[in-house]
This record gives structure tokens, C-alpha cells and sequence, in this order.
């Protein structure tokens, strides 16, 4: 009992506790006991058969590369982004600031159909690729463009406020005592955003696994080439093989929940480290 009342700084800590436990157990917990329960009608070979064939094995390829590469790139300019936000000046600023919501806003087959149009072969940008043998959209080249679109607002409001919320004084101090631009954001900037952006990469990483709408348009769906694990499962469902779809459901659960998970132990150790 007395571990519990520490914690009980408001009024009706148990009664919050109790009902926070209930919402997430209906919400996440038990659903997703129940994708484990339903793979529950295969034997273990019959799973493995199911979950490590060859097209599946190249979705899972795929979509876990192209979210992987996708967020890492998010990571990077993102944070370029939210930078520019912060630090600088301009005209147009609130303009830039409200269009990188716009991928949260913008219904993911607009973004699927819009994109599409943008980087097929006559489209307006894929049109100068065309001629150089670069092929961007129906391609996997067209997948990552997608996640890419709907990823970076998580990196940028995740990074944003961390970056406002970094005192001018220490950059200050690190130039009087002698260190370069380099050295003052890699050494005094970078540790402070660092845990920010690994949550802003998680979240896009997390965002671009389980995104359908936006990337089916723009995928071309070619078997063992440009299809995602996704719409395997669609697939799947709509031939009525509810096992057969929940036993991927489950493959991509689990490898997307231990990434997570060593994404948050970095998110753990860079926090330490900078406590330390």
C-alpha cells in the first residue's frame, strides 16, 4: 500500500488508475491478445509455412526498409525543419508552419492519388525522371516517397518544442569558451534534442509500418516487388483466410513492437547519459 500512496499526489490516483488500466486494455490489450489467440488454430510449422513465404517474406522486406529508410530521412529533415521554424525569421513562416500538418489533415487516398499524379511518368515531377530511366512512381521508389510525405509532421512536433524550449544562454556559453558551430550543436545541442527526435523517429517509423491508403496508389502492387505486408492482409481477408491474415497481423506486431522497444532504450540510455 505504501508504494501506491506515494504516488498519490491528486485526489483519486486508484480510481484514475483503475479506469486508465480498463481503457487501454479494451482499446490495445485485448485486441491484440485476440490476434494471438486467433493464430492459436495453426500448428507452429503450419504458422512458419504461412508467415515465411516468399512474397510474404518480400513484403516484409519492403515494408519494413522502406519505413525504416522513410524515417530515418524524416529524422534528418525534420529536424532542419523544426530548426528553420525556430531559429529564423522569414516571410511566409506561418504558411511553411501550418503546411507540414497538412499530411495529418489530408485523407491518405488524396495523398495516395495526389502523390501518384505528381511522380508518374507524365506527371509533373515525374516527368524529368522519366528520361534518365529513374522510375518513381509504381515502384518501391514511390512507396518511400509516400511514407516519407506522411512521417515528417511527427518529427518536426516532436522536435519543435524541445527546440524552443533550449536556452540561447548555453549556446552563448559555448562560444566563450571556445567552441565552434560544429562543436556547440553537436555537443550541447544534439544531446538535448537527441531523446526528442528518436521519439519523433519512432512515431514516423511506427506511422509508415501500418500506412495503406496513401501507398496502395502509388505502389503498383507487384507481387514479390512492390507489394506491402499491408495489403497482404487485405488480401487475405477478402479471400476469407481470417487465420492466415491475423497470423502476419501477428509477424508484424511483434517485430514492430521490439524495434520499438530498442528505440526506447536508446530514448532510456540518451537520457541517462545526459543526467549523468
Amino acid at each position: 500500500m505504501g508504494t501506491f500512496k506515494q504516488y498519490s499526489v491528486l485526489p483519486g490516483f486508484n480510481l484514475a488508475l483503475g479506469f486508465t488500466l480498463l481503457y487501454l486494455s479494451l482499446i490495445v490489450l485485448i485486441p491484440l491478445s485476440a490476434a494471438f489467440i486467433r493464430t492459436s488454430a495453426f500448428t507452429w510449422p503450419e504458422f512458419l509455412a504461412v508467415v515465411t513465404t516468399p512474397r510474404v517474406v518480400a513484403s516484409y522486406r519492403l515494408t519494413f526498409g522502406a519505413s525504416f529508410a522513410a524515417a530515418v530521412v524524416n529524422a534528418i529533415f525534420g529536424l532542419l525543419v523544426a530548426w528553420v521554424l525556430v531559429r529564423y525569421r522569414f516571410p511566409g513562416k506561418k504558411i511553411v508552419d501550418a503546411l507540414v500538418d497538412l499530411p495529418f489533415a489530408l485523407p491518405t487516398a488524396v495523398a495516395g492519388i495526389a502523390l501518384t499524379a505528381l511522380y508518374a511518368g507524365n506527371g509533373w515531377i515525374g516527368q524529368f525522371f522519366e528520361p534518365l530511366g529513374i522510375k518513381i512512381a509504381f515502384t518501391p521508389i514511390g512507396i518511400f516517397v509516400a511514407l516519407t510525405f506522411i512521417g515528417l509532421p511527427f518529427v518536426v512536433r516532436t522536435v519543435q518544442p524541445v527546440l524552443e524550449d533550449i536556452e540561447s544562454e548555453l549556446e552563448e556559453a559555448a562560444a566563450t569558451l571556445g567552441a565552434t558551430r560544429l562543436q556547440t550543436f553537436t555537443r550541447v545541442i544534439f544531446p538535448t534534442l537527441f531523446p526528442a527526435l528518436m521519439t519523433g523517429f519512432a512515431l514516423a517509423f511506427a506511422r509508415a509500418i501500418g500506412e495503406y491508403g496513401s501507398v496502395i496508389f502509388i505502389a503498383g502492387n507487384m507481387p514479390m516487388i512492390s507489394e506491402i505486408t499491408p495489403l497482404l492482409i487485405i488480401t487475405k481477408l477478402e479471400q476469407y483466410d481470417y487465420a492466415g491474415a491475423t497470423a502476419l497481423a501477428v509477424v508484424m506486431l511483434v517485430i514492430s513492437f521490439v524495434m520499438l522497444l530498442i528505440i526506447n532504450l536508446l530514448q532510456w540510455w540518451s537520457r541517462r547519459s545526459m543526467a549523468a
